[in-house]
């Protein structure tokens, strides 16, 4: 088991499948691990539940936000910089798919807003910090789903706004995380910052159980979920990923079964992910940071 005593870890989502096991793990391992959730009694009762797991041993701490809410996400970076002198460690692992088409306070498409733009932000808000504490990782969950998303991204139409299908949007969202990604490293190369993503298996989450998928999707879901891998399984490689020493330096790589893997051909275009990057910081409000 690695060694992480003197980290801190920042897991999205980790109240609940795969972000509480990962976080869990991570705790185990040593280190101090800021869980965020966008539900307070939610997440306070992961915290207390792997607190319990730890035996009273880890430093497990929560952050609420919500990644559909742009100023709700800034508010979270900053109380996390607050918390967090060093910041060693981020693990976007937050995410929905959604049957129908809905919109977040800030008027964007919902699963690409809290899929890709929330985290897009919020590493964005980080990198400085994580940067000084290197060497340090981004460790980015994506999906097999990519593979849907043939056409790539739809730049003409980022929020779905003409034809909307959950399942294609969600792939969108998820080659999005892995072009994010793809920039992230190449921007960030020789700087002490590793950026990788993932794929967890398909993975009992709660998705068609909490009223996010609806419909055939949401039927085909609960039917089908019994077949699917248990959470602490499908966060093998989110942990493998944050602390093995063995991916130390590596990066830019995408990840199935905690091996590196060839993702399809359109989530290896360095022109789309740099465009998603310079859309994605126009519609997230950030200034662009200068480096081409």
């Amino acid at each position: 088991m690695p060694d992480m005593q003197g980290k801190t870890v920042v897991v999205t989502g980790g109240n609940s499948g795969i972000g509480f096991e990962t976080a869990s793990a991570l705790g185990s391992m040593g280190a101090r691990v800021l869980v965020t959730a966008r539900n307070a009694d939610k997440g306070r009762a992961a915290v207390a539940a792997i607190t319990q797991r730890l035996h009273g041993e880890g430093r497990v701490q929560l952050v609420v936000f919500d990644l559909a809410d742009l100023a709700s996400v800034r508010a979270g970076a900053a109380e996390i910089l607050d918390q967090a002198p060093r910041l060693d460690v981020l693990v976007n692992n937050a995410g929905l798919v959604l049957t129908e088409r809905a919109e977040t306070v800030d008027d964007y498409e919902a699963t690409f807003a809290i899929n890709h733009l929330g985290p897009f932000l919020l590493t964005n808000l980080l990198l400085e910090r994580m940067v000084a504490s290197q060497p340090s990782r981004v460790v980015n969950v994506a999906s097999t789903a990519h593979n849907a998303a043939r056409k790539g991204i739809p730049f003409d139409d980022l929020q779905s706004a003409t034809r909307y299908r959950g399942m294609r949007v969600y792939g969108q969202s998820k080659l999005a995380n892995i072009l994010f990604t793809l920039e992230l490293a190449r921007r960030y190369e020789g700087r002490g910052l590793t950026a990788n993503s993932l794929h967890p298996g398909t993975v009992r989450t709660g998705y068609g159980s909490d009223g996010d998928a609806r419909g055939l999707l949401g039927f085909g879901i609960k039917i089908a979920s019994p077949f699917f891998l248990s959470a602490a399984k499908g966060a093998r490689t989110s942990i493998y990923l944050a602390s093995s020493p063995e991916v130390e330096g590596v990066s830019g790589e995408y990840f199935v079964k905690c091996k590196p893997r060839q993702p399809r051909r359109w989530a290896q275009d360095p022109e789309a992910a740099r465009r998603l990057w310079q859309v994605s910081e126009d519609l997230v409000g950030l200034a662009p940071a200068g480096t081409d």
